[in-house]
């Protein structure tokens, strides 16, 4: 049984708790949705605690050892080519949208994560050119599904779109983003609208998470959920809506940047070109964490080396670290393909780069890290039709919200990880 006909579900990227629970952030939608409906005071990433990743538990309900996504970009033997996981085709359990596409049901999406290619009937992806010369917006309108849809909204929702806005360095993005979802909404009234809003985490990639641009990126994230509770409000649909405002992944201010690679350089397991030359061991992540792997699966001898390296390093550099080993690996749900990974310190970033020296500064707040630590957690609030008002969870897991989006749409789902809690239901819906 449908609990609601339509289910709004936004990702503000890089979205804090604090962000939609104190009336000191300038998120006044998030505050009301919250003040009307549900709420969790945290909710646990994943490991990495990246975009990616992140994105694809909140549709499939898996952690990435099972859904195929284990870091933003697929690993590349040869050298990182500077694709990322857009398609969907890459995810190996099924989505929320192929659901509703059996059950008959429709679906749209704006700039989601792995979604180019998926069974989403108005679709406007998350994707970017390789090259920096080339227009931002043609790999956009070649993967937007229908044809035509690109075009479509850019007369009927938001004007021209282009790299001034509608890139990931301007907060005009997320306006655009609100406009399309709010124009999608009330053109096709899909069962399930998918949102992502990025300015959040860019600026405090580049600012840090404590400054005015932070404020301003939050209340610009806020204005495109805005934009779709006013649509919805103004069609008499309010009733039968619920929002699912959520987030992929807090942040963590950075001062020091660690490049293992470059320890394994000097050791002769990798060289430091493009394509890693002649290499036997590689580093693969980035942010807060990165993850061991082997150019042959079955060479004990370079595992055995590296972990000689790690624990020879200095025990001020090692007190930097923690080196996770497959068991642990294998509980978090993360990279199968991974011999070990590496998770940083607060405060400490990893980058992949093989180049001396080993260590160095950095600026900004990053994520990637151990989904445990506080400063990883992001928020929920749910509201609207179906939803139960007044529940507060201390915490949950963010393999909870693609359940959480089954049951009020009714969909047939059972993810492989992520559970529903019945708390954040209406009574009568939840017997």
């Amino acid at each position: 049984m449908s609990r609601a006909d339509h289910v709004v579900l936004v990702s503000i990227d890089g979205l804090r708790p604090e962000h939609a629970q104190d009336e000191r952030w300038p998120a006044p939608t998030l505050q009301q949705l919250a003040w009307e409906g549900a709420q969790a005071d945290a909710v646990r990433s994943v490991f990495p605690s990246l975009t990616y990743p992140a994105h694809a538990i909140m549709v499939t309900g898996a952690l990435p050892a099972r859904h195929g996504i284990y870091h933003n970009e697929p690993f590349d033997p040869a050298g990182q080519t500077g694709r990322w996981h857009w398609e969907a085709a890459a995810l190996r359990v099924p989505a929320l949208w192929d659901v509703l596409r059996a059950e008959g049901r429709t679906s749209a999406a704006v700039s989601w994560p792995v979604s180019v290619g998926a069974a989403i009937d108005w679709n406007l992806p998350d994707i970017w050119p390789l090259d920096p010369r080339t227009d931002p917006m043609v790999p956009i309108r070649e993967a937007a599904r229908p044809g035509g849809l690109f075009e479509e909204v850019e007369r009927e929702a938001c004007g021209r779109l282009c790299g001034e806005n509608f890139s990931i360095h301007t907060l005009r993005r997320e306006d655009r983003v609100g406009a399309i979802g709010a124009y999608l909404f009330t053109r096709y009234r899909p069962a399930l609208l998918l949102l992502h809003v990025i300015g959040t985490d860019h600026i405090q990639h580049e600012y840090g998470r404590a400054n005015p641009m932070t404020r301003r990126a939050v209340g610009a994230a806020d204005r495109a959920v805005g934009q779709v509770l006013e649509v919805v409000e103004q069609l008499g649909l309010r009733g039968r809506t619920a929002f699912i405002i959520t987030g992929d992944h807090g942040s963590l201010d950075t001062h020091t940047e660690i490049r293992p690679n470059a320890w394994l350089a000097e050791a002769g397991l990798l060289e430091d070109r493009p394509d890693r030359g002649r290499w036997r061991a590689c580093f693969h992540g980035s942010g807060g964490s990165v993850f061991l792997r082997l150019r042959a699966r079955a060479d004990r001898a370079a595992l055995t080396r590296v972990r000689e390296l790690l624990a020879a390093r200095a025990a001020g550099e090692r007190r930097l670290f923690r080196v996770i080993g497959r068991r642990r690996l294998q509980s978090l749900g993360a990279d199968p393909e991974a011999h070990l990974a590496l998770a940083a310190a607060p405060g400490v970033a990893f980058s992949t780069i093989a180049a001396a020296p080993a260590l160095g500064p950095a600026t900004g707040a990053g994520h990637g890290y151990l989904p445990g630590i506080p400063e990883m957690h992001t928020a929920l609030v749910a509201s609207g039709a179906g939803i139960r008002r007044g529940v507060t969870a201390a915490t949950l897991r963010i393999e909870n919200v693609a359940p959480l989006v089954a049951a009020l749409l009714g969909l047939p789902f059972s993810p492989a990880d992520g559970v529903l809690l019945p708390g954040f239901l209406q009574p009568s819906a939840a017997a």
